[in-house]
């Protein structure tokens, strides 16, 4: 994720605001691309606010199979795979994250609540 978002920061958010004018969303919703895919997965990968970040991660995946690939959600591409097999593993990843939790190792824990 945290390479989409960066090659996004380099070249620029408007596919991602034609998306969202395509679908009748507003388009201020691009501003959740640099924290779903800048954000959130450095947050992960330095174990800080792991589930709220790995949720933030599903929310950018579910709308990146929604407003970019709803027409390949039941397509097999030339391996067998699903075409939108890379969206699925950092969904179904980012799922994991938030329901299991960093685990031992991590820089900041809660240890009151579920979001701990």
């Amino acid at each position: 994720m945290l390479f989409h978002g960066i090659h996004k920061m380099i070249n620029g958010f408007q596919g991602i605001k034609d998306l969202l004018s395509a679908n009748n969303l507003p388009e201020i919703l691009w501003i959740g691309v640099p924290i779903g895919e800048i954000l959130a997965p450095l947050c992960i990968l330095i174990g800080v606010f792991t589930r709220i970040s790995a949720l933030l991660v599903a929310i950018t995946m579910f709308f990146s199979i929604y407003l970019a690939h709803a027409a390949e959600v039941f397509q097999l591409g030339q391996s067998g795979a699903p075409v939108i097999e890379l969206n699925l593993l950092y969904l179904l990843g980012a799922l994991a994250l938030f329901f299991i939790g960093a685990g031992r190792y991590a820089l900041y824990k809660r240890e009151v609540g579920f979001l701990a």
